[in-house]
């Protein structure tokens, strides 16, 4: 009992000398603590206040420039979309420019790259999709593959299947089939049947649903010869 007795009491003493110590830590140094808590509660207000007074406000005027060039977009109406129409709107590639750290603004910029490439201007267009990046599984992806496109007719088809290879790794069961295909086109013109046979296996084999798969036996039969 007396040892117990014992034990609890220099435990008692090792906390009280745990607070003093913490109290005393406290003391010297409060200046310095209360100066970064300080720093801290600033920085984050800064943050608020750069998002609800200036982030947020952006991104509504990002918006409502975005609205006027994808009707443009919608008709077909490319080069207004993307260089805008007087006072009316300011275009993909202005909306890009101005609002660059908005969403909108992102958005715009691969828009942008959509215009350049339907007017036939491929590395712009490059310039502007390989700048975008989204975790949408279906619109970045369908930029990754739009970028391959514009190296095809650049007849740049290395650089052309990288992108297609990279659009159908991201395993969406519409479009990736999509770019495999496009992959084994390419191979089968730089009379490579091999490589062009993998990839029309891998629509066969993970894509048996797909519209590409619906007749992929016939080009699998080509390679073969």
């Amino acid at each position: 009992m007396a040892k117990k007795e014992e034990k609890e009491h220099n435990e008692l003493e090792n906390v009280q000398h745990a607070l003093t110590s913490t109290e005393a830590f406290i003391e010297k140094y409060q200046k310095q603590i209360l100066t970064g808590v300080g720093a801290v509660i600033l920085v984050i207000l800064l943050v608020l206040s750069f998002k609800n007074f200036y982030l947020d406000k952006r991104e509504i005027a990002a918006e409502n420039e975005m609205v006027k060039s994808q009707a443009a977009f919608a008709t077909d109406s490319f080069r207004i979309a993307l260089e805008g129409k007087g006072v009316q709107s300011i275009g993909f590639k202005e909306i890009a420019s101005e609002y660059s750290i908005t969403p909108s603004g992102k958005l715009a910029g691969a828009y942008a790259g959509i215009c350049y490439y339907k007017l036939g201007q491929y590395e712009n267009a490059i310039k502007y999709l390989s700048q975008f990046s989204s975790n949408d599984n279906y619109f970045s992806v369908s930029v990754v593959g739009l970028t391959g496109d514009c190296y095809v007719n650049l007849n740049e088809n290395e650089k052309a299947i990288s992108y297609f290879e990279k659009a159908a790794d991201k395993d969406n069961a519409v479009l990736s089939p999509v770019y495999l295909k496009k992959v084994g086109l390419i191979y089968e013109s730089l009379s490579q049947p091999e490589k062009a046979e993998k990839a029309y296996t891998q629509i066969k084999e993970k894509y048996p649903k797909s519209s590409e798969a619906s007749d992929i036996d016939k080009y699998i039969a080509r390679v073969q010869k």
